[in-house]
């Protein structure tokens, strides 16, 4: 055992350099995160949602880093990496609208001027909504009308389309809940 610690020293130290420096960097993103989202009123579960997805990117740029510190060869790396982004490449066009409507979720996190229990009015030509927001989810909004229908409405159009705000804060009205 202590052969394999004398042979690997160098690299057992540097990966848990990287994993304590990972942990750090990953430690102040979902703070700040959470400050962000406190700030601009949206719910926990958003800034959760938001911190899930730069763990996942802290994840996979700590394994770039690994392999190098592990001794793996540029090309080899660069031949994984494009390999596995070509076919996520393929898999991502299949499932456009799932990828932009997430994409709008993270945007909406950071910019979105409405929050849960505004009342807004969509100018969609097709289908024009006035609800409040119940809900905002990493897909798509979850309205609620003056009859009381539910309506979802994808993250995507969200960003496409002329929004008004109606009403501040209409959920303060127990008759809606």
């Amino acid at each position: 055992m202590s052969d394999v610690f004398n042979s690997y020293r160098t690299e057992i130290i540097y990966t848990a350099f990287l994993l304590i420096v990972l942990l750090v960097i990953r430690a102040i993103i979902v703070i700040t995160v959470k400050k962000i989202g406190k700030k601009s009123g949206t719910t926990e579960a958003r800034a959760n949602l938001i911190g899930r997805y730069a763990t996942v990117t802290i994840f996979l740029i700590g394994l770039l880093i690994e392999a190098f510190i592990l001794g793996a060869d540029t090309n080899d790396i660069t031949l994984v990496f494009s390999s596995v982004f070509a076919v996520i490449g393929i898999a991502l066009f299949a499932i456009w609208s799932i990828l932009s409507n997430v994409t709008s979720g993270v945007i909406m996190f950071f910019s979105f001027p409405y929050k849960v229990g505004d009342k807004i009015k969509i100018h969609d030509k097709d289908y024009p909504v006035e609800a409040i927001i119940e809900d905002i989810r990493a897909f798509q909004l979850i309205l609620r009308e003056d009859n009381g229908d539910l309506v979802t409405y994808p993250n995507n159009l969200i960003l496409q389309k002329a929004v008004t705000l109606m009403e501040k804060d209409a959920l303060d009205d127990s008759s809606i809940l």
